[in-house]
């Protein structure tokens, strides 16, 4: 018999220990839920639901994005509509206005209501906003919609970037030289660049050449926030090399960009919507006064004063109101088509909402099945470890009473 180690007392101890530590890790979970509470509990588990988590929480956060999403574009639809309004309003009046049993003064009349119809057209455009962003006025479109400049003159050649029907909204109308020849030059909306045909020389002898000319002016145009001065190299008649320099030019400040709606969890899963210009000008319902079409003089306003800067539809002839008619009936359909454009990506939205839903819904069952407790099964564990520890503690008590036996062979 030995009194110095108690090896029954030490390992009674040691079983004790292990089963109060069992019960503390099943009280602990029971408690929070969790199977997992800490790295120690399932190293590998914790890094499997940690990703799904990420996954999981990406997924709810790209359905709440859909949803703003959806806003906005019913925000833009809406304002649309009106627009749509407006314009059957129109065609009603220049169709009154093409019958020779209305008077000049009766046109004059009609003139009015067409005028202040187009420039409320202007106001919807140039104000229909979500949180503070513009959707109507072309910023909104991945394409030429201008720069900021107004004018590029180089070598004698003017080239004005203004607003006026054409591709999407905007033209370059180029400016004619001194021996009236106007160098043709096309524009790439989706590449946002400039193609002018061939070499030209200025009134005083100049040449300049196409190429060093769309390389200055595609630059500007290409570059977000570019802003510089453009100068053209030219070769004059005698070989004489000159610079032709042009006024400053802006790129980017007027090109639009679209909009961009993040509809997963992870890197390059979204959608890109484009919302065309919907102003007078982008649907051909406003050009230069005293044109073809057009007023004699300015009448229609930007909606959000009273200065007049563009001419409207002139509808003072039985036979302008009757071309007006056909004007606006492309403008109709270039609103419908945004308007079903709009409503397209809404739908394909809301079946997205729908899918990001139901991922989230089974990542999260995936997610619990390593993360979670199994309640009852834990209740299982935890009664065993209590009833261990009780054991244990009762033959602790035994294994200490073993020692007395000593004393009796003292006796």
């Amino acid at each position: 018999m030995r009194i110095n180690h108690n090896i029954a007392a030490l390992n009674t101890y040691r079983q004790l220990s292990g089963a109060n530590e069992a019960q503390g890790k099943s009280m602990e979970k029971l408690s929070s839920g969790l199977r997992i509470n800490r790295a120690g509990d399932d190293a590998t588990g914790l890094a499997i639901s940690e990703k799904m988590r990420g996954q999981i929480r990406g997924l709810d956060q790209a359905s709440r994005n859909a949803q703003d999403g959806i806003s906005l574009i019913q925000t833009a639809e809406g304002a649309l509509s009106e627009t749509t309004e407006i314009l059957q309003r129109m065609r009603e009046l220049a169709t009154q206005a093409s019958n020779d049993t209305y008077t000049t003064n009766d046109r004059d009349e009609i003139q009015k209501e067409i005028n202040e119809l187009t420039s409320e057209i202007n106001r919807i455009g140039n104000t229909t906003e979500f949180n503070t962003q513009k959707l109507l006025n072309g910023e909104k479109e991945d394409g030429f919609s201008g720069t900021s400049a107004g004018q590029v003159s180089v070598g004698g050649l003017t080239f004005d970037f203004s607003e006026g029907a054409g591709l999407e909204g905007y033209t370059i109308v180029t400016g004619k030289v001194a021996d009236a020849t106007t160098p043709a030059a096309t524009i790439d909306t989706d590449a946002k660049t400039i193609t002018i045909d061939g070499d030209f020389t200025d009134a005083g002898g100049t040449k300049v050449t196409a190429a060093a000319l769309e390389t200055e002016i595609n630059k500007a145009l290409a570059t977000d926030g570019f802003t510089e001065t453009v100068t053209v190299g030219g070769t004059a008649n005698d070989g004489t090399t000159t610079d032709a320099v042009s006024g400053v030019i802006t790129g980017g400040a007027g090109a639009g960009a679209g909009l961009q709606f993040q509809i997963g969890a992870n890197q390059n899963q979204s959608l890109t919507l484009e919302i065309s210009d919907m102003r007078a000008a982008a649907l051909g319902l406003t050009g230069t006064a005293g044109t073809a079409s057009f007023t004699g003089t300015n009448t229609v306003t930007d909606g959000t004063n009273s200065t007049t800067n563009e001419a409207a539809l002139d509808v003072s002839t039985a036979e302008n109101a009757s071309n007006a008619i056909t004007v606006i009936n492309n403008a109709i359909n270039s609103v419908s088509a945004e308007r079903s454009k709009l409503g397209a990506t809404q739908n394909r939205l809301e079946h997205t909402i729908t899918n990001l839903d139901t991922s989230s819904e089974n990542l999260t069952a995936a997610e619990s099945r390593i993360r979670d407790v199994d309640m009852a099964k834990e209740m299982m564990e935890q009664t065993k470890n209590s009833i261990l520890a009780q054991a244990s503690q009762a033959m602790l008590a035994q294994a200490n009473q073993m020692p007395q036996g000593v004393l009796q062979l003292l006796q």
